[in-house]
């Protein structure tokens, strides 16, 4: 689409005399956003003429936000098809509006049901649900016994043999991309190991505060890593890898890794390898501050370490049901990476058009004639204070006003 600043005919929408973080940086003085349809149609300094006007009053308008890590689907109460059903049509609907109410307009499951969360997205894409953008990995790829499948959703078998594909060959990780691939996912998902690593351990152990016993995990081998993510590539599907030790960051990266889930939690980055793989491959890094940050305290450093060395960070907040809130979850997550030492432009960038590169999505995360409308107006600068976020008056999806607090 081209700019219509000049054109005579009015726009669908337009916010008038706001200040613009179009997803990089500030543009310079006030302007007027018209959008038409659901994209964004001009960003003006001129004013503009809609058929709708929303008074900026010198507020922010920038890219909704994105979070490109979280797990949907409550796993602690949907245990059988009727559980199932009851979440979808009770509980879902619910958990989809906060993300609207804190400025969420497109977020990423990676590791839920697949024929699930498939059909959540189709749903949320056709209208009939109304929520932010989803895009999914379907179940994640773990080894046999792997984590999540025997960790988190050890205690419940009917969940797990849903959201996680497990496997102990490189032809079976192949075959399961292939077929994740043929059921149209967006991206693929592997686990090299658990969420927890135990020094000093002769085992490698997960453990976790929330659940009773350590369970004793081995890591995937590297050729069958290799497998999945040269049979993701294959697809065109760009492939994240859960890691939480440097030697495994490495490997996922010299593997073929497009980016990082989690990355280095449990130790201090010292390998410049490392940082040198990242920005080679243009690898993303998401750090998930909201999980980690309270209990492993390398987390922080760690991200500020690769931030500071100019690696593609990406908000992604792990965020899962039956803790904090959907929405406000991410901007606890934005907020925690301010207090990692990140500046709130460097926060935003991860949070909208980095996020967004992640995505492979081209149409979102920036404020640009021709983008999708997927914008939010907050009333202070959240370049000042990433806490400006919860400041939001408006949040616009795909061209409609889902959320208007004026």
């Amino acid at each position: 689409m081209t700019n219509l600043a000049n054109s005579a005919e009015p726009f669908d929408i337009v916010i008038r005399r706001v200040r613009v973080f179009d997803g990089k940086e500030a543009l310079p003085g006030l302007r007027d956003v018209g959008l038409h349809g659901g994209a964004i149609g001009a960003v003006s300094e001129a004013p503009l003429q809609g058929r709708r006007d929303i008074e900026g009053k010198g507020g922010w308008m920038m890219p909704g936000l994105i979070d490109t890590h979280l797990h949907f689907f409550d796993f602690t109460v949907v245990t059988d098809p009727d559980s199932l059903a009851e979440f979808v049509e009770n509980t879902a609907p619910v958990l989809l509006q906060q993300f609207l109410a804190c400025g969420v307009t497109t977020i990423k499951s990676v590791g839920d049901p697949t024929t699930e969360v498939l059909e959540l997205r189709a749903k949320l894409a056709a209208g009939t649900l109304r929520g932010p953008q989803m895009l999914t990995t379907g179940n994640g790829l773990t080894g046999r016994d792997g984590h999540p499948a025997s960790t988190i959703f050890g205690g419940n078998p009917w969940f797990r043999a849903r959201a996680t594909g497990e496997v102990d060959s490189p032809e079976m990780m192949r075959d399961l991309v292939h077929h994740l691939a043929d059921r149209g996912v967006d991206a693929i998902k592997l686990l090299s190991e658990g969420g927890c690593w135990c020094p000093g351990s002769p085992k490698y152990l997960w453990k976790n505060p929330v659940f009773p016993n350590a369970v004793e995990l081995v890591r995937l081998p590297t050729k069958i890593l290799r497998a999945g993510i040269e049979a993701a590539h294959e697809h065109g599907l760009r492939v994240t890898v859960h890691t939480v030790q440097q030697d495994a960051a490495i490997e996922a990266l010299e593997a073929g890794a497009d980016g990082l889930e989690h990355g280095v939690t449990v130790e201090p980055i010292t390998d410049k390898a490392l940082i040198d793989l990242m920005i080679e491959r243009k690898a993303t890094y998401a750090s998930t501050l909201w999980i980690h940050d309270a209990v492993h305290p390398h987390t922080r450093p760690n991200t500020k370490l690769m931030a500071d060395a100019g690696v593609t960070m990406v908000l992604g907040s792990d965020s899962f049901c039956g803790r904090g809130a959907f929405g406000q979850n991410t901007i606890e997550e934005a907020e925690l990476l301010e207090a990692a030492g990140l500046t709130p432009q460097q926060v935003l960038v991860a949070a909208t058009s980095n996020a967004a590169g992640h995505l492979d999505r081209a149409d979102i995360g920036t404020v640009a004639p021709g983008k999708r409308a997927d914008l939010i107006l907050v009333a202070d600068d959240p370049l000042a204070s990433i806490g400006n976020l919860r400041k939001l008056t408006h949040t616009i999806l795909n061209g409609e006003v889902v959320v208007d607090r004026s």
